[in-house]
């Protein structure tokens, strides 16, 4: 049954990051903002970071997304949340290292497509992240787990990650 439950986890987790991440900084990046026209030239050292910025982004969301599975037991979409409050992992240093991930992803594709407008959009994404975060996300935290979460809130820094006492 264990092995079951954790199958359907993983299987939602991958659902949600096909159609919330992968959305963001996938499909739109690549068709609506021409990421598929980017020249990758071996020598180029600018294409090189970019692509090790997208790699390292991506590395960092597989982590919390395998975080909020394992510990949360839940997923990154907000109709099927963890269960649990999530404060390990990345979640030690900032408590938004998901949209922080998906940041550095897109960062790394206006670098790799040289792209005024994929750099705009990347504006736009992360103003609306963070008011869904401020309006919608931490309220709804502090209600299902109330002073675990302020703490924590009080502990780690919303965007930038570094620890307060």
């Amino acid at each position: 049954m264990a092995v079951l439950v954790q199958t359907w986890l993983a299987l939602r987790s991958l659902l949600w990051t096909i159609l919330l991440p992968g959305m963001v900084a996938g499909y739109v990046p690549w068709t609506v903002f021409g990421l598929r026209n980017a020249q990758l030239e071996p020598a180029d050292p600018i294409a090189a970071l970019a692509l090790a910025v997208i790699v390292l982004g991506i590395a960092l969301l597989a982590a919390c997304i395998f975080e909020f599975a394992r510990s949360g037991r839940g997923t990154l979409s907000p109709v099927d949340p963890p269960r649990h409050l999530v404060v390990s992992g990345l979640y030690r240093y900032v408590r938004n290292p998901m949209y922080l991930s998906v940041t550095t992803i897109l960062l790394g594709e206006v670098l790799l497509a040289r792209s005024r407008a994929l750099a705009a959009y990347w504006a736009v994404w992360f103003a609306a992240a963070n008011l869904f975060v401020i309006a919608y996300e931490e309220p709804a935290l502090r209600q299902k787990f109330g002073s675990s979460y302020d703490e924590y809130a009080r502990r780690v820094g919303r965007w930038i990650p570094w620890r307060r006492r």
